[in-house]
């Protein structure tokens, strides 16, 4: 008799079935914020007066300590506004769970630089949507890139070290690609770019700030170029042009990510906060260990998934599919292609879909409606 050789189980085929803890677990601490970006994906602006307590949160560390969650990513909104976020940053530290926090700059002061110089576990963020004050402030509000250009001067002073550049890429600043990088080693940054996805205010902002096809080619190749550049496998869907970009190159949604709301909800991953992609809330009973191993939800997502319309595609098992969320929000079934689909396949599905099949946003906390404004250079 001849056996045939197993296939040998990759780490991604690992990942795809679930980990016993998450490796990242995004934490929004509010949605409380001091701007309104157009792009905003958990539509932030006002405190939501549900959020957890400094208690509740101080327990979901211990939990997350004994799950041994390596770090957790905090965000909002802005999570610097929350009256205790530094006291939860070193109940963090303290209890063995690293913090990596997103911020605006906007209370990075130099005082709090030298504050966060003095850690170890302690990373950041800043969110930068501009290489210049036009094309960030169209996006984030006027005056955003002052304030985060100097929150950069504040770590450089304090000897930080290698912070994060945080830009997530549009048909806008693709162009200045370059310059960000440019800026970030400047500062002696790292430069992190991110897709944009239609969830939260961006589905306002969708038709005008997803980069053209042509854009997402050339961002594939500058990508390539600059490995050391980081993206969080957010731009897996680009893959199906041809080599793989560094990574895991799947979605992780329920598998290795996931997200915490600041009322306590869990949802999948941070760009599908709705409630089709709720799993529980960690007030209830079991926390949030239970649901990361028990939720109908995130069992589901770790079941092997159909390649659906994408099937007869040759190169599904590069893009596998592309992005849950960006499917779920522009009105694509979830075992359709990718909207940004390279060959091409979701554009014409995405033209296609009726704006009452598409999604509405659960919960919007803006503080006014947001409209989009001036284009840069316009």
């Amino acid at each position: 008799m001849t056996l045939t050789p197993s296939k040998p189980v990759t780490l991604g085929d690992e990942m795809k079935a679930g980990l016993d803890a998450p490796i990242c677990l995004t934490w929004e601490l509010t949605y409380a914020c001091n701007l309104q970006c157009i792009h905003c994906l958990s539509s932030s602006g006002r405190r939501d007066p549900g959020e957890l307590s400094t208690e509740e949160c101080e327990a979901i560390i211990d939990e997350l300590q004994r799950m041994q969650v390596f770090y957790v990513n905090i965000g909002g909104g802005e999570p610097t506004i929350r009256p205790d976020f530094w006291h939860l940053v070193d109940y963090a530290v303290d209890h063995q769970v690293g913090v990596k926090f997103s911020t605006n700059g906007s209370r990075i002061d130099a005082e709090v630089a030298r504050r966060l110089a003095g850690s170890d576990y302690v990373d950041i963020q800043i969110s930068l949507d501009g290489a210049d004050a036009a094309t960030n402030d169209h996006v984030r509000g006027e005056g955003s890139f002052a304030t985060a250009i100097e929150a950069m001067e504040h770590l450089r002073a304090a000897d930080f070290g290698e912070f994060k550049i945080s830009v997530v890429m549009t048909r806008h600043n693709i162009p200045q690609i370059e310059a960000f990088k440019e800026l970030a080693d400047h500062y002696g940054a790292q430069l992190r770019l991110t897709r944009f996805r239609p969830a939260g205010r961006g589905a306002d902002s969708w038709h005008e700030l997803h980069p053209t096809n042509e854009q997402q080619v050339e961002l594939y190749h500058w990508l390539l170029d600059h490995p050391d550049v980081l993206t969080g496998d957010s731009f897996f869907h680009l893959s199906a042009l041809g080599e793989a970009l560094p990574g895991l190159n799947l979605c992780g949604a329920g598998r290795v990510v996931c997200l915490i709301d600041p009322l306590g909800d869990v949802y999948a991953c941070p760009f599908v906060l709705h409630d089709d992609f709720k799993a529980g809330s960690v007030r209830d009973e079991g926390g949030f260990e239970r649901i990361w191993l028990e939720s109908d939800l995130f069992t589901d997502l770790r079941e092997p998934q159909s390649a659906g319309a994408c099937a007869s595609c040759g190169e599904f098992d590069a893009c596998q599919g592309g992005c849950m969320a960006a499917k779920f929000f522009t009105g694509i079934p979830l075992d359709g292609p990718d909207p940004e689909c390279v060959i091409g396949y979701g554009a014409d599905l995405v033209a296609a879909a009726q704006s009452d099949a598409i999604p509405a946003v659960s919960k919007d906390h803006s503080r006014t409606r947001v409209t989009l404004g001036k284009k840069p250079g316009g």
